[in-house]
């Protein structure tokens, strides 16, 4: 193994490197096992600073009080900057979370636009003149919330982020961002770069560490005005739950179990290339991801030895390496929380068409690779069809009908997203609009716009990200009279 870095990163408090008191973090490339950077870490001190750094910078105005298109200039050159780094980036996140160099090409682009639309939201969101019901003029303005704890995942923090950051910085507000302890390096680098394109001393920070301790210490803190999340429905539940006693508002984006369903008269082979998109890209590391297939039954064994074959030729290899379909899962650790569930898969009476097992060779020895999994003959009561994986584990399920479809595709504690394949459109706006789901594909899949709303119904989550009402996520709307009465005739 290569020796880990000497030093370890610092934290960015109030837009500068700061020390921090916790212990050192490791983060480990899941393609070699090797430590990739070193990380300090934040205690509930640090947290302390952070948070009155910005309340200090709110209450200032140092950012707040600036014009929208002002904060726009800077959100733009931001995204300039972003765009620049391209590389930098992609390579930081790629020996974080083990994603092709390809995809994180794509996603620190994406990042790069998500600033740009944000910048552009900002400049032109506008309050409203409500129709006054007497002798007074009644506006519409929005405010920021105030100091905005941002909570991010591992599995895309270049996007996840970039989604978080952009609306909470248009929208006024000062910043608190705590990354996944698995990938800090994406949001201290992106940070970072948002300084240097001008946001004021203060306003934002960056603390890396655990949940359970920095997380759980900027939920608590009584100078957070408003909490954003995504991640597992067990800790978004607990943050709900926190953040209900200190009534403060908080938006969750949690996980899913989302429905794909392919009917008899769907283009086949377009259809069973979008499923396979829809759960094997990112190796299922997706919130979206397109876990439970349900085909129906005249054509459930064509759809499905279509998928077998494209599984089986799926090339998994190094990251770096452009030929490589896939790199390895997130971490060890994940790997076998993924390989639990196709045991238990086989204990309620899966069979396994492909995959379920990690790849052979040596490139593969050092690595948490797993081969792209397909699972049939379960119930779609079983624990592998009904909880989330995370991860390249497809469960196949036939329907007989549309009522058989719904019933089955509803039956879940989930909503985030679903995903119908049939050449009649009556039938898919039907099915879309029966589908309790935040976001529903009509013969495609994982089409993702910064400009559409984004969010999940049930336990998925509770607000909306993205869109023109990404950015009032972060404000508080507030009602001002103006009279006119008592003036001169």
């Amino acid at each position: 193994m290569n020796a880990p870095p000497e030093m370890p990163a610092p934290l960015l408090i109030a837009g500068e490197d700061a020390p921090g008191t916790g212990p050192v973090l490791d983060a480990i490339d899941p393609a070699t096992g090797d430590v990739s950077a070193r990380y300090q870490t934040a205690t509930p001190a640090e947290v302390d600073a952070a948070v009155h750094a910005a309340r200090a910078a709110h209450e200032r105005g140092v950012w707040r009080d600036k014009k929208p298109h002002e904060r726009a200039t800077i959100l733009f050159e931001a995204a300039r900057r972003i765009a620049d780094q391209t590389e930098t980036l992609a390579t930081i996140q790629m020996r974080q979370n083990g994603k092709t160099l390809t995809e994180c090409r794509a996603q620190a682009k994406a990042a790069a636009a998500t600033f740009r639309y944000f910048a552009s939201v900002c400049e032109t969101l506008e309050g409203e003149l409500t129709t006054p019901r007497g002798d007074y003029l009644t506006l519409t303005v929005y405010e920021p919330a105030g100091v905005v704890a941002l909570i991010t995942p591992w599995n895309s923090p270049l996007t996840m982020e970039a989604q978080k950051l952009a609306p909470a910085l248009a929208a006024g507000n000062s910043v608190i961002l705590k990354p996944s302890e698995m990938t800090p390096g994406c949001g201290l680098a992106l940070a970072r770069i948002v300084c240097e394109a001008g946001v004021p001393s203060g306003v934002l920070s960056v603390l890396s560490g655990t949940g359970a301790i920095v997380g759980d210490a900027l939920v608590r803190h009584a100078g957070v005005s408003m909490i954003s999340f995504t991640g597992g429905t067990m800790t978004g539940r607990t943050i709900a739950r926190l953040a209900a006693e200190r009534l403060i508002p908080c938006a969750l984006e949690l996980g899913g179990k989302s429905p794909h369903i392919v009917f008899a008269d769907a283009d086949l082979d377009r259809a069973a290339e979008g499923v396979f998109g829809g759960i094997f890209d990112a190796l299922g590391q997706s919130c979206v991801a397109g876990s439970r297939l349900f085909v129906e039954r005249p054509v459930y064994r064509a759809i499905v030895d279509r998928l077998v074959a494209r599984a089986e030729a799926l090339r998994l290899g190094p990251p770096t390496d452009p030929s490589s379909d896939q790199g390895p899962l997130a971490s060890f650790g994940h790997r076998e929380r993924v390989e639990r569930y196709v045991a238990l898969a086989r204990e309620d009476g899966g069979r396994i068409l492909a995959g379920g097992k990690r790849p052979l060779g040596s490139v593969f020895e050092r690595g948490a690779y797993y081969r792209p999994t397909i699972i049939e003959g379960l119930d779609n009561k079983a624990r592998a069809c009904r909880e989330e994986i995370f991860g390249p584990v497809l469960c196949v399920l036939p329907f007989d009908d549309e009522a058989d479809l719904l019933a089955q595709a509803n039956d879940t504690s989930y909503g985030l997203a679903a995903g119908v394949w049939t050449r009649d459109t009556v039938k898919a706006w039907r099915i879309a609009r029966r589908l309790e789901a935040g976001t529903v594909w009509i013969n495609t899949y994982r089409e993702l716009s910064i400009a559409a709303p984004f969010g999940g119904m049930k336990e998925s989550g509770l607000g909306r990200e993205k869109g023109r009402q990404g950015v009032r996520l972060y404000t508080q709307p507030k009602s001002i009279y103006l009279s006119l009465a008592g003036g001169s005739p």
